[in-house]
């Protein structure tokens, strides 16, 4: 069983409620710090966990995806960055977290969501997933998107946040 976090405030002990946002941020969007900001608000901390999965070719490394965002969520004290490969159930225990994060935006994400939750359940039934909608203006928004539009030469301006931009431009245009 995962034991919960503490915090001592004074004498009193209080149980931290801690999520993890899971994914590969291939580069980060504004759908994903839409999630990130609100889930920020919702619990007493958000590890947001890039994932080195074997099968896909991405093209920033982890190191770069998390300096990305690590550079996105400046002014978010409660937000931290780290990465894991692997069950997503043994990082969430390793971090003593309870809650997965998992953002939608339509309903053809929920099925492969819905089944994965169920298959994170089974493994781990003390860890709840809890689904965000992003905000409907995301909606459409995915990294394959952002760096399909981005080497073509298209404008990614509002589809990623401001301050890496720069970044992701330029690693778009070496490749």
């Amino acid at each position: 069983m995962v034991e919960p976090a503490l915090a001592f405030i004074g004498r009193i002990e209080v149980e931290m409620k801690i999520a993890v946002y899971p994914g590969s941020f291939d580069p980060v969007t504004n759908g994903h710090m839409d999630i990130i900001n609100r889930s920020s608000k919702i619990f007493d901390k958000v590890i947001v966990a890039v994932v080195n999965n074997r099968s896909k070719t991405p093209l920033f490394t982890v190191e770069e995806r998390m300096e990305l965002l690590k550079k996105s969520v400046v002014g978010l004290p409660n937000v931290e960055i780290d990465h894991f490969e692997g069950l997503l159930v043994d990082f969430i225990r390793s971090k003593n977290a309870q809650v997965i994060v998992r953002g939608l935006r339509a309903i053809s994400d929920f099925e492969y969501e819905f089944q994965m939750a169920l298959m994170n359940r089974k493994l781990a039934p003390e860890i709840e997933t809890v689904f965000m909608m992003t905000r409907h203006k995301y909606s459409y928004l995915s990294s394959s998107i952002v760096k399909e539009v981005g080497s073509l030469g298209g404008c990614i301006k509002d589809l990623v946040p401001e301050s890496i931009l720069p970044y992701i431009i330029k690693k778009l245009k070496k490749n």
